[in-house]
């Protein structure tokens, strides 16, 4: 999700799809509050800053560098709710006000087929937009570059449908515009259903190109006038119609050759052998053919896409997930380490004997930065701090730990997440679930990848009676955990 991206890991809150061919004016009727979502909010650098851990590195998801300025972090907010941030380079949308218009009129759009925009930030010479986070990577990885199962056919189809759909929405609420439609704009949700990011609504910059990818793959009349159509969008999604039926990046040129020639052998992706008829086939290359006629007014619109597609769909009773092979609920956990299993199994003398054997080893020299100011008598006392938290934690002296930790934080001149991860869990056994959950978000802005952060915020959420949410967080710190032991 975002400009050019590669790879998205990029919350959703919709529920399981029993039945996912919905009909065009369900989706349209989506409510705000069917969606769990927030009214659009304008948020601070200050805000990102924290909810991106000081915008890491490791929490880029998208494709940087001189090809794509504009980086996408993942992060999450104080109430636990995970977004993508986009983050424009500094010279883009000079004009504040034209930028918030925008922002703000994108922010009204709410849909379950769409990548949600929650906020934006406009402080200083910073513009950054804020949306839904999508944990299940983008269209271009699942289609070109998958590692385990190539998509199915009928998740190709349901990719189809879902993203007309989310033209249609668009284009009946006055925003028929999306900037560089392509398989980098189409991200996962947390059940394997497929959305259009909103970052697509808006432009790069003020003066920015609507088109970033090659030029073979550009609408003809944009080549001409430089200039986005709801026709130009057409065209794009004609570019997502080969991709999905060959697996590869044809360009259209190219594909309406093999077309005219009636070579769709050629043109179909092998991994797809005996998964559908050859009228199936025609049909979707027949719609694909409309959305690439040369000329603009000879191309069908979101609406005749939709009815289009619909009767196409297969296998709707199976849900996404599942179709994609994505792990999902409990199974979205395996091989839990025996701190993810504590947390599980809400063992929190497990949790603690964890902890203490763990001791220090994560803070990679945090706390002996400032080792030159040892002998200073504040140094001293906020290390004799520190040393007495310890000593409590060890006995299961919590509330002691909780008020020797509060003093060495305090003091601020040493900065370590150990120390927050242990006054989280002493907080958890007092019964201080939200101060648990706090220092625990605390730890993770302070070390990122750090996954022992991830599984105590399972934990205090757990204590909190949030269990989605905790299921969410121990899922993370599998992620994590996985990636330290494949790195060690």
């Amino acid at each position: 999700m975002g400009c050019g991206c590669s790879k998205l890991s990029v919350c959703c809150w919709g529920s399981e799809i029993t039945e996912p061919v919905l009909e065009t004016h369900s989706v349209e009727n989506e409510e705000k509050n069917e969606l769990d979502l927030p009214a659009f909010h304008e948020y601070t650098v200050e805000q990102l800053r924290t909810a991106t851990s000081g915008f890491a590195v490791e929490n880029i998801v998208s494709e940087h560098g001189e090809k794509a300025p504009n980086v996408v972090y993942k992060g999450k907010l104080e109430n636990q709710r995970r977004i993508a941030v986009k983050r424009f380079n500094r010279s883009a949308w000079p004009d504040a006000r034209q930028f918030l218009e925008e922002a703000r009129a994108v922010g009204q759009l709410r849909n379950i087929r769409l990548t949600n925009l929650l906020g934006c930030c406009c402080e200083g010479d910073e513009r950054l937009l804020v949306a839904e986070y999508m944990p299940n990577d983008t269209l271009a990885k699942h289609l070109f570059h998958w590692e385990t199962q190539p998509m199915k056919w009928a998740m190709r189809l349901r990719v189809a449908l879902y993203l007309a759909q989310a033209l249609e929405y668009c284009t009946s609420k006055g925003r028929a515009l999306y900037h560089d439609l392509n398989a980098y704009r189409i991200v996962f949700d947390d059940d394997g259903n497929p959305r259009l990011s909103c970052f697509g609504m808006m432009k790069n910059s003020r003066d920015g190109k609507s088109y970033s990818t090659n030029l073979a793959f550009t609408p003809p009349e944009y080549l001409r006038t430089g200039r986005v159509t709801a026709e130009s969008v057409m065209y794009s999604f004609g570019t997502l119609l080969l991709d999905l039926l060959s697996g590869k990046h044809i360009p259209p040129s190219h594909a309406l050759d093999l077309i005219r020639d009636r070579n769709l052998q050629m043109l179909t992706d092998s991994c797809l052998e005996g998964q559908f008829s050859n009228d199936e086939g025609t049909e979707l290359v027949r719609l694909a053919s409309r959305c690439l006629q040369y000329e603009p007014r000879e191309r069908p619109n979101p609406k005749s896409l939709v009815a289009a597609l619909v009767p196409l769909q297969k296998d709707t009773e199976v849900a996404s997930h599942v179709l994609m092979g994505i792990p999902h609920g409990e199974a979205a956990l395996p091989n839990l380490s025996p701190l993810g299993e504590a947390c599980v199994r809400k063992d929190l003398t497990a949790i603690h004997e964890i902890l203490e054997s763990i001791g220090y080893k994560d803070d990679e020299g945090a706390a002996t930065e400032l080792s030159f100011q040892m002998w200073t008598n504040q140094m001293q006392e906020t290390l004799n701090s520190k040393k007495k938290g310890d000593v409590a934690f060890r006995h299961k002296d919590f509330r002691a730990a909780i008020e020797c930790y509060t003093q060495f934080i305090d003091v601020g001149t040493m900065v370590s997440p150990t120390v927050f991860a242990r006054r989280s869990l002493s907080y958890v056994m007092s019964d201080m679930p939200q101060e648990a959950l706090n220092d625990a978000s605390q730890a993770q802005v302070i070390s990122p990848v750090w996954h022992i952060a991830s599984y105590l915020q399972a934990a205090a959420l757990l204590a909190l009676g949030r269990d989605d949410e905790a299921q969410v967080a121990l899922k993370e710190g599998c992620v994590l955990e996985s990636k330290k032991n494949a790195n060690a």
